[in-house]
């Protein structure tokens, strides 16, 4: 990492997590241990995979995304959304919803089966609101330091509506039992398109990485493709034996935990330790102990 980018990072960090100022979310919050780990790499790539099966959402992605130039970026992207709504001040969340609604009026068309799309859609911000829940929690559940509880994952979710709400989701789910009630009622729009397929390969297959970020990207889009749901494996033509899906899942727990290792996220910071109040928290010292 070059001087720039480390200090670009440190300001990033000074700006989100220690900036003074009450968050919307609290190291109590299973949202905050979820957000913090790794895992959420693997729930980006598997989030994407999800979401392409509708097709007026992958209109919108195909229209007026860049993720072709950058899968990284784009990852980093959603990381960056992730961390602003989850950890930093109040304004600051807040500006961010604004940012992301404003882009959301601008993303329409038509799609190729001749309908109009509207990212601002509350039918279509809540697919991609269900879908990019199910998959964070799903993913860090599989390869997360520590599975939440039943109670644990609801309340995720219910925090992860509080952020839905925000950006325009209608009626967001509140409890994993609603969450998955929620996406399998889209199940009649889904459909494994040709651009669904098309995307699919490009994040799979040969995304323009190089180096180690290629190998590890490999890595936690193998593991997402293991996690997805075999309906959206089966949809876009990814069918695979039960020992490749093992295999993807035992690469994405390696790489996740190299980059558990390597983040030192600072949500983990002794001052945020200091807040927390339960014994139980996945990244908690206690918890993580050996």
């Amino acid at each position: 990492m070059s001087g720039g980018d480390a200090a670009s990072q440190q300001e990033r960090e000074d700006r989100i997590w220690r900036a003074p100022g009450e968050r919307w979310f609290t190291p109590d919050d299973p949202i905050w241990w979820a957000h913090s780990d790794a895992s959420i790499f693997v729930g980006g790539i598997a989030a994407l995979l999800v979401q392409s099966l509708h097709p007026l959402a992958m209109a919108g992605v195909m229209g007026h995304s860049s993720f072709r130039d950058d899968p990284w970026r784009r990852l980093h992207i959603t990381a960056d959304h992730v961390a602003i709504t989850t950890y930093a001040p109040v304004p600051d969340a807040e500006r961010q919803v604004r940012i992301v609604n404003a882009v959301h009026k601008r993303v329409v068309g038509t799609a190729p089966d001749g309908r109009s799309y509207a990212a601002s859609d509350p039918h279509l911000l809540t697919w991609v609101h269900v879908a990019e829940t199910w998959a964070f929690l799903a993913c860090y559940q599989r390869f997360g330091p520590k599975p939440l509880s039943p109670s644990d994952a609801d309340a995720y979710v219910s925090s992860m509506a509080e952020i839905g709400a925000r950006l325009g989701v209608p009626d967001p789910p509140r409890t994993v039992a609603a969450l998955e009630g929620a996406l399998a009622a889209y199940g009649p729009e889904l459909e494994g398109t040709s651009d669904a397929r098309e995307t699919a390969s490009f994040l799979l297959d040969d995304p323009p990485l190089r180096g180690p970020e290629r190998w590890t990207y490999a890595a936690l889009s193998a593991a997402a493709v293991a996690t997805v749901p075999a309906w959206t494996r089966e949809m876009l033509g990814r069918n695979a034996s039960g020992a490749r899906l093992k295999a993807g899942a035992t690469a994405g727990h390696l790489a996740v935990k190299g980059l558990r290792a390597a983040m030192a996220h600072p949500a983990h910071e002794p001052h945020w330790q200091a807040e927390l109040t339960r014994s139980d928290a996945p990244f908690s010292p206690r918890a993580a102990a050996p």
